[in-house]
Parts: C-alpha cells; structure tokens; sequence
C-alpha cells in the first residue's frame, strides 16, 4: 500500500498512520496474553511482542487493502 493522506496540513505515509493504530491494538493484545499467563510459555518476550507487533501491523494493512 502506497500512498500518503493530509492529517492537518502534513503529509503522513499510510504506514505511519497503521503503526499508530496499531499500538492500541497490540496493548490490548499483550495485557489479554499477559492475564492468561501466556508468557510464562514464551522464551523471549520482547522479541515476541515485536513479532506479534508486525503481524498485527501487517493484518491492519491488508484490512485497509481490502477496505479500498
């Protein structure tokens, strides 16, 4: 996806604007894996919340593919 939009007078890439949405997204994603305790199973939890991050990055900008 290529492209930029307007956000108050400044030109923004679309994937500045999916990383931001993605944030929330994965905030909510960790504290819901982090209740059910499912880092206890995981060997290396920042470099799976990274992996993770890119995934749901990478699922919002093929929803927005999709959305077009």
């Amino acid at each position: 996806m290529i492209g930029e939009t307007n956000f108050f007078g400044m030109y923004l890439p679309w994937i500045m604007l999916l990383a931001a949405g993605a944030l929330p997204a994965m905030w909510l994603l960790r504290r819901l894996l982090a209740a059910t305790g499912f880092y206890r199973w995981v060997w290396h939890p920042s470099l799976f919340d990274m992996a993770l991050y890119l995934l749901v990055l990478y699922g919002l900008s093929q929803a927005t593919v999709f959305l077009k």
